[in-house]
């Protein structure tokens, strides 16, 4: 899902870039050249950090990436709206615009202003969209037993519907874990944290013993040790 999002960032940035580098030719270096130049870099910064990104990042460097270029992208959409603002360009019939060797369709320049502007805002608001999704799955994969999800591989961290840190990602089958897992001495073996066991399957803990739970294999009931003191899991 996240190359597929950054395929997209990276379509439309290209059209973009396309039409600053067009605007470049033309105007630079005396004609509109603060819009000009600031239409080419962001772009080209978005570019250069999407390829980085596909080759190593965390949810930690991903979210200060999404959000420097988010917000890049939100001020080159309001700075084409302040320049272009509500012109409608079907009116600009003979009109022109001054280059640096001669004149530009003014209609033209303006169809190709509301591409920029239109791209601009749709590209700022999926960097907020994946700015929420990262946060999102990264909180949940540490709140379900990864404490350091926002410093590891991003390409570990799992999509929703899938489970932290089991083959493939996947839920447990049949609500059972496919790990062993403690019960600390003491502890009730209702405690909700802890792994079901199937109805009908009543253990007695002895008093001073953790008890470890294993899931059966090949549909089997599951195996159960009683350990004197306390076991932690991992």
């Amino acid at each position: 899902m996240r190359l597929w999002g950054n395929i997209i960032i990276l379509l439309l940035t290209a059209t973009v870039l396309g039409i600053a580098a067009y605007w470049a030719s033309i105007f630079l270096p005396n004609i509109r050249h603060d819009y000009s130049i600031f239409s080419l870099i962001i772009p080209s910064l978005t570019i250069l950090l999407i390829l980085v990104g596909l080759q190593w990042s965390t949810p930690r460097t991903e979210a200060v990436f999404l959000f420097i270029l988010g917000t890049l992208w939100l001020a080159m959409a309001a700075w084409t709206t302040d320049i272009i603002g509500n012109l409608q360009c079907d009116s600009l019939t003979s009109q022109t615009v001054p280059t640096k060797s001669g004149s530009l369709s003014a209609r033209n320049w303006c169809y190709e202003m509301r591409v920029v502007q239109a791209f601009s805002w749709l590209i700022f608001c999926l960097y907020v969209i994946f700015l929420w999704i990262l946060i999102s799955l990264t909180s949940r994969a540490k709140a379900l037993g990864r404490p350091f999800a926002w410093a590891e591989p991003i390409v570990e961290l799992p999509w929703f519907g899938q489970w932290p840190g089991y083959p493939e990602g996947q839920y447990p089958v049949n609500g059972m874990y496919q790990m062993p897992y403690a019960y600390p001495a003491g502890m009730p073996m209702g405690y909700p944290a802890g792994p079901q066991v199937n109805p009908g399957y009543v253990i007695q803990q002895n008093p001073g013993h953790s008890v470890v739970i294993q899931p059966g294999v090949g549909g089997q009931p599951p195996t159960v040790t009683q350990i004197p003191g306390t076991v932690s899991s991992a």
